[in-house]
C-alpha cells in the first residue's frame, strides 16, 4: 500500500529538483555566452553537426563574413525564387538581376572553352557527360541570338581544361585533357583562323598541363600554372611564345618568371597592357589508380581568392583579393567599362557535407580603384560557364548548375543560354 504523504513528498522533491536543474542550466548558459571562447566552441560544434533533411545550419558571424540567409520568396520581376542557403555560407548579398532565357546551345558542356570576337561567341569542346567529350566548335551570334556554324576540331586537340586566347581574328589553343573521365593531358597547341575556319599546329609546350592561365600580352602567348601531369599537383611554370597573325615566330617556348601560386581554373585577363590572373585552386580530381577508364577520383582541393598582376618589370604584384575564393572561371569573365566582371564558379567546400559548392554571384573588379563588388545574382549557381558581352547584355551559357535554390552542390550539365542587361 502506498502512503499518500510519501507520494506527495516525492512529487514536491521532484519539482524542486527540476527547478534546480533549470536554474543551473540558465546560469551555465549565461556564463558560456559571456565567455571569450564561445565563438570557437560554437564553431567546433557546428563543424561536426550533421543536418537533417530540412534543417538550416546557422553559423557565427566570424564564419558568415557578411553573408546572409533569407526566407523563401518569389521575385516579382522575373519569377525566380530567392535562394535559401541551407547549411552552408557560400552566397553573398547581391542585387537581383532580371534574366532572360535565350536559345540553348546545341549540346550541353562542362569544362568547355569560349572566345568572343566581335558579335560571335566561339564555344569549344567540353564534357557532354563524364564518359563523353565533344570535339567540335559551336558559334553563337549575339546580333540575331542564334546558334550555327558548327565545325570540327583537330583530332589531336584536347577536349577540356584548355588554355585559350585571341588577337581578334586568330584563336590560340594550348594543351588540356584529352578524352573523358580523368584522362591524361596533352602538350599540343593549335591556332584557329576564325575567318577561314582553318587550323594550324604550333610548337608544343615543354610539358603537358591542365587548365593553365593563358593570354596574349605584348606580342607573346603566355601560359602559366595549371595542374601537372597527374591532374592534381599545381604547377608554377610560366612560358611564353612570340606569335603574330596566327603564326609562331619562335620554335621553342621561352621560360618566364614563375607564377606566385600554381593551379588550374583561373581567369587570365589583359587590360590596358596589364596581365591579371584571378582566383583558381590547388588540387583537382585524379584518375583512380588502376582504373582502365581513368575513372575520376576526388582529392582535396583548396580554392583561393588571390589576384596577381604582371607589371612592366616582369614581376608579380599582389592585388586586393576577391570577395570570396572562386575557381572554374577561366572563360567566365568579360571586360566592361574598365572593370573585369566574373560570373559564377566554385568556392570553398560545404562546411558540413564537404561537397563542392557553386557560386551564384556576378563579381566586378574596378581597375582604376582596384576594388571588388558584387553586382548581381545569377538565376542559379553555376561553374565553368562561358561568358560574353554585347550591346549592353551580359550572356552566359553551359557549365554545371546547382541542385536547387537551397543546395549549392553541382548537379546537371547544361547548355542553356541566359542574358541580362548590365550597366556598370
Amino acid at each position: 500500500m502506498v502512503r499518500a504523504g510519501t507520494g506527495k513528498r516525492r512529487t514536491t522533491n521532484f519539482v524542486w529538483i527540476c527547478v534546480g536543474l533549470l536554474g543551473a542550466g540558465l546560469i551555465a548558459d549565461l556564463l558560456w555566452a559571456s565567455s571569450s571562447s564561445s565563438s570557437s566552441v560554437y564553431h567546433s560544434i557546428a563543424s561536426n553537426w550533421l543536418p537533417s533533411k530540412s534543417d538550416t545550419l546557422i553559423l557565427p558571424k566570424t564564419i558568415l563574413q557578411n553573408n546572409t540567409t533569407k526566407g523563401p520568396s518569389k521575385d516579382k520581376k522575373d519569377g525566380l525564387p530567392e535562394r535559401v542557403l541551407t547549411a552552408t555560407f557560400a552566397d553573398l548579398p547581391a542585387p537581383e538581376l532580371k534574366w532572360e532565357k535565350m536559345a540553348s546551345a546545341p549540346v550541353p558542356r562542362l569544362d568547355g572553352a569560349a572566345i568572343q570576337i566581335n558579335n560571335l561567341l566561339y564555344v569549344f569542346a567540353g564534357y557532354g557527360t563524364i564518359d563523353y567529350v565533344h570535339s567540335h566548335v559551336d558559334i553563337y551570334n549575339f546580333t540575331d541570338n542564334t546558334w550555327g556554324g558548327r565545325f570540327d576540331m583537330p583530332k589531336e586537340m584536347a577536349h577540356s581544361h584548355l588554355g585559350m586566347a585571341t588577337d581578334g581574328r586568330y584563336i590560340y589553343i594550348v594543351n588540356g585533357q584529352y578524352g573523358p573521365q580523368c584522362r591524361g593531358p596533352t602538350a599540343h597547341t593549335f591556332v584557329l583562323d576564325t575567318e577561314t575556319k582553318q587550323w594550324q599546329k604550333m610548337p608544343p609546350l615543354p610539358v603537358p598541363r591542365y587548365a593553365p592561365a593563358t593570354q596574349l600580352w605584348r606580342g607573346r602567348l603566355h601560359v602559366m600554372g595549371g595542374s601537372k601531369e597527374n591532374r592534381h599537383t599545381p604547377a608554377l611554370d610560366h612560358w611564353s611564345l612570340a606569335v603574330k597573325d596566327g603564326k609562331a615566330l619562335e620554335k621553342e617556348w621561352k621560360t618566364e618568371i614563375d607564377i606566385p601560386r600554381g593551379g588550374p581554373h583561373r581567369a587570365c585577363v589583359v587590360v590596358d597592357d596589364r596581365l591579371y590572373v584571378i582566383g583558381g585552386q590547388e588540387g583537382d580530381f585524379m584518375a583512380k589508380p588502376g582504373s582502365p577508364i581513368f575513372k575520376c577520383s576526388r582529392r582535396n582541393e583548396v580554392v583561393y581568392d588571390d589576384v596577381y598582376m604582371l607589371d612592366d618589370d616582369m614581376k608579380w604584384k599582389v592585388l586586393p583579393p576577391m570577395p570570396k575564393p572562386d575557381s572554374h572561371i577561366e572563360f567566365a569573365w568579360v571586360v566592361i567599362n574598365n572593370s573585369i566582371v566574373i560570373v559564377g564558379g566554385t568556392t570553398d567546400k560545404h562546411p558540413v557535407t564537404k561537397k563542392m559548392t557553386l557560386v551564384g554571384e556576378v563579381l566586378q573588379f574596378q581597375l582604376d580603384t582596384r576594388k571588388w563588388s558584387v553586382v548581381g545574382k545569377l538565376p542559379f549557381r553555376v561553374k565553368t560557364t562561358l561568358v560574353g558581352f554585347w550591346n549592353g547584355w551580359l550572356y552566359f551559357t553551359s557549365g554545371q548548375r546547382d541542385k536547387g535554390p537551397d543546395d549549392p552542390a553541382p548537379r546537371k550539365v547544361i547548355g542553356e543560354m541566359w542574358r541580362t542587361k548590365l550597366s556598370l
